[in-house]
């Protein structure tokens, strides 16, 4: 805007003026007999054109076509107009161009005029101006009025001194009295509680304003917070813009105030920002206690004094929400948290003051919320009597208080200064949320500050019901969380093995990590198992993915593993075995009520190796499903990881499984484990098995401080994003005093002496006592040898927790348990050796098969 513009927005003098406008004094007959300079420029008549002529002779009642305007047509003479127009007459000038323009004049009659009223004299002044020029200038004077009498927004203009010398009707509304009463005054002692807010400029009014005096420079959108004296109970926030005043002459006159009350605006702003802000907090993990906690951290102090979470034993414990009557659900205050000096009695905890429930004492201002203090107790958050005070104690309200009403009703319930929101998911309630806005006396016996909201408007109550829904949403998941790893812990710790029996073969140890709370329980598992011949079974294995689904896939292979394993497979055939089974169409695996399988499947992808030592022969034979290979030490301390066939992971079928056949010396260590234990976020798996075998390298430790060492270096927290399973055993050979055996011919003969050799041993070892029985079991099974199968013949016995009888021949064909019929001539052998035994079996072999047999030692020999 340039400078001549800008001057005549300033000038608010009228167009009719009589210093700016068209001036023409007239004598009686309306003879023109003055012409002023703006006359000149309107018309562009000078005055000695114009001097002596006639006043029509410029003005005339018609314009050429012989209508006026639309806009003055009614205001030909001195009846209504339009309404900026009333009280002027429109007429139709005539430029010395010959342009018509619309002008309002004006008449005004000279003092004295009356009595000399001959040609010549003066008898009026005339005033004209351009309609135009007219009506833009009424709009000018309209806003400003506007802006004194109808604008919302406050008006004040502060002197020099800064005390107030004018203000708007929006200004006085604010102050509660006229202007009258508090012109003059400085603005400290309007607003002397408030201060602004917006960072980077003066806290204080007067600073504010000082700083635009001395500078000039206008500021805007100064956030104000105070009480006005309108409203002395709560705090108020405007807007405000500040701008210096002048004269023409460019001296300052004072400052001009514009504020703005945007309180509202700025509470659903609050309100946008705390739901923000809860949808940023709230739900974090997947844990109630915390999520509840979330809740009140969120709510304290912005939006309530005091906020209470209880919350329903069974959600805490992960059972399903209460749908039924919801006055006999069992609450427990699972949060609190209050604002320092702020609280209210609990009516859910009778005989408690204010800052009891487990809360830390106020402390001084300023300090931060209090909040509740967790500490050990039991799953369900209950104190015993007598015992210290548990994280969770149970709340009991009474009849007739907010919260017993919102649990009756299922709703929320508003009580003066108390909002009581339930936390509903499913049709089912999972506990209560308690706003308190702290009405009467605080902690300290205190009322609250006059600048506390001592209820909750509709607003605020919708606010409290959305903070609660998303609450309840994330509680709910926790639960549901909850129980779902609660099952898969305890279906876990059902399906792996308590403790590992004592065995002959290995001395074993373990250690088994379940994954962390984050990515939920996973598959991995182990297991040791006795098999024929003093042998061992080692097996370990890991299933894809994690929670109940996982844990009870690791249970189907596990069980498998061991059904397989005591048929006496070969490793390769029991992974083939194992492969086949995981890899049935899932039409075929579709549970039992003839419901659909579920779309993602668990089974396919596991891993799994598998081990057998035999301590007679000391070899050891393996094989692997995708997994990794073990790690073996030999007695000098040396570490290695033998380069066994990598099959591919179960159920995807492809290339065969192939086992390696490996001598183990006497305490060897065998270290069988899960990708979870050598493989992390930090380090690959090749960092992680360099780590293991130097923790495997020291023949000095046990095996239990070898699992600690191994778990300490290479799981550092106690648990990981994977399960890990770890499994270390270390051999032992059965001496040659424990072991007897014989080759025999496929003759009769051979029966009788199987007999003598059996006898003869078992009186060396001492068990004469299972002479008789070892006779009978040892006929049968060489006369069947003979009659069915061919040479040469094979007779084992191993003395070790019980009394293995093995008989090795060439054929294939394994016998079957039968019972026979009175009429029957044979068939009975077999049925007789199976009452004589604990157990007895077939297992095969590259040359045959070897049917072999227990027996429990007697008392005294046992050991």
């Amino acid at each position: 805007m340039s400078a001549a513009s800008t001057a005549e927005s300033a000038d608010f003098r009228g167009p009719l003026d009589i210093t700016r406008a068209a001036t023409v004094v007239l004598d009686a007959e309306s003879t023109v007999i003055g012409w002023s300079p703006a006359a000149s420029e309107l018309l562009g008549y000078g005055p000695s054109d114009a001097l002596g002529r006639p006043l029509t002779t410029f003005l005339s009642v018609r314009p050429a076509g012989g209508t006026l305007p639309a806009e003055a047509s009614g205001a030909a003479g001195p009846g209504p107009g339009p309404p900026s127009l009333v009280g002027n007459e429109i007429h139709v000038a005539r430029t010395r161009d010959g342009r018509e323009l619309l002008v309002a004049t004006a008449t005004c009659p000279l003092p004295g005029a009356a009595g000399a009223s001959g040609p010549g004299t003066p008898d009026r002044i005339l005033v004209a101006a351009e309609v135009e020029a007219l009506l833009h200038w009424e709009s000018r004077i309209a806003l400003l009025q506007g802006l004194a009498t109808q604008s919302p927004v406050g008006l004040a203009i502060y002197d020099t001194d800064l005390r107030l010398s004018w203000s708007n009707t929006a200004y006085e509304r604010e102050m509660g009295q006229p202007l009258a009463a508090f012109r003059g005054k400085r603005a400290e002692e309007l607003y002397g509680a408030g201060s602004f807010v917006t960072p980077g400029y003066p806290h204080t009014l007067a600073g504010v304003m000082r700083q635009v005096l001395d500078t000039g420079e206008p500021v805007l959108d100064l956030h104000f917070r105070g009480q006005p004296p309108s409203d002395p109970g709560r705090d108020h926030l405007w807007s405000c813009a500040y701008y210096r005043l002048e004269d023409a002459h460019g001296h300052a006159l004072g400052v001009c105030e514009d504020a703005f009350d945007i309180t509202d605006r700025y509470r659903v702003q609050e309100r946008l920002t705390l739901l923000v802000e809860a949808g940023r907090r709230i739900g974090t993990v997947l844990d109630v206690a915390t999520t509840a906690e979330e809740i009140a951290d969120v709510a304290v102090p912005d939006f309530a004094a005091t906020v209470r979470v209880d919350v329903t034993r069974a959600a805490v414990t992960g059972e399903t929400a209460a749908v039924g009557s919801p006055a006999d659900m069992t609450l427990l205050r699972v949060a609190e948290r209050s604002a320092p000096g702020s609280g209210t009695p609990d009516p859910g905890l009778p005989a408690s003051g204010p800052t009891e429930t487990g809360r830390t004492d106020p402390g001084p201002a300023g300090s931060g919320p209090t909040a509740t203090v967790r500490g050990p107790g039991g799953p369900d958050g209950t104190s015993s009597p007598g015992g210290p005070r548990q994280p969770y104690p149970p709340v009991d309200y009474p009849p007739g208080s907010p919260q017993n009403r919102s649990l009756s009703s299922g709703g929320l319930v508003l009580d003066e200064g108390t909002l009581v929101v339930p936390l509903r998911t499913g049709g089912g309630i999972l506990g209560l949320v308690t706003f308190d806005r702290g009405e009467g006396l605080d902690t300290s016996g205190r009322t609250p500050g006059p600048d506390r909201a001592t209820t909750f408007d509709n607003g605020e109550v919708a606010l409290a019901d959305e903070l609660a829904a998303r609450a309840a949403v994330c509680i709910d998941n926790a639960r549901r969380y909850t129980r779902e790893r609660t099952a898969s812990l305890a279906l876990q710790r059902q399906l792996l093995p308590h403790h590992l029996p004592p065995q002959s073969a290995v001395e074993a140890a373990y250690r088994y990590l379940p994954a962390d709370d984050v990515t939920g329980v996973g598959g991995d598992w182990f297991d040791v198992i006795p098999l024929s011949g003093t042998r061992v079974g080692l097996v370990v294995g890991d299933v894809v993915g994690h929670g109940l689904q996982a844990a009870a896939t690791m249970g189907r292979l596990r069980t498998s593993v061991r059904a397989f394993a005591q048929l006496d497979m070969a490793p390769d055939e029991l992974l083939t075995r194992l492969d086949d089974l995981v890899g049935q169409p899932a039409e075929d695996r579709s549970d039992a009520c003839g419901g659909a399988v579920e779309t993602y499947d668990v089974t396919t992808g596991a891993t799994c190796l598998y081990a057998v030592y035999d301590p007679v022969s000391r070899r050891c034979v393996m094989a692997r499903a995708g997994h990794l290979p073990p790690a073996i030490v030999g007695p000098g301390g040396e570490v290695s990881f033998p380069d066994l066939p990598a099959g591919p992971p179960l159920g995807l079928g492809g290339l065969p499984f192939e086992s390696m056949e490996i001598d183990l010396p006497v305490g060897s260590l065998l270290a069988l484990f899960t990708d979870g234990l050598v493989e992390a976020r930090d380090h690959d798996i090749g960092r992680g098995l360099d780590t293991l075998g130097q923790v495997l390298g020291d023949r000095s430790a046990s095996l239990e401080e070898l699992c600690d060492r191994a778990v300490s270096e290479l799981v550092p927290g106690g648990t990981s994003a994977d399960d890990t399973a770890l499994l270390l055993v270390r051999t032992r050979a059965l001496g040659a005093d424990r072991v007897a055996d014989w080759e025999l011919t496929a003759e009769p003969v051979s029966v009788g002496r199987a007999r003598e050799l059996a006898t003869g041993q078992l009186e060396a070892w001492g068990l004469e006592e299972l002479a008789f029985a070892t006779q009978l079991v040892v006929s049968e099974l060489v006369t069947n040898a003979v009659r069915y199968a061919g040479g040469p013949l094979g007779l084992r016995l191993i003395r070790d927790r019980t009394l293995v009888c093995e008989v090795a021949d060439t054929g294939h064909t394994s016998p079957h348990l039968r019972h026979s019929a009175a009429d029957d001539e044979g068939g009975r052998g077999l049925f007789i050796v199976a009452q004589l035994v604990q157990r007895w079996g077939t297992r095969y072999t590259p040359t045959g098969k070897t049917i072999w047999t227990e027996q429990a030692l007697p008392p005294a020999g046992a050991g």
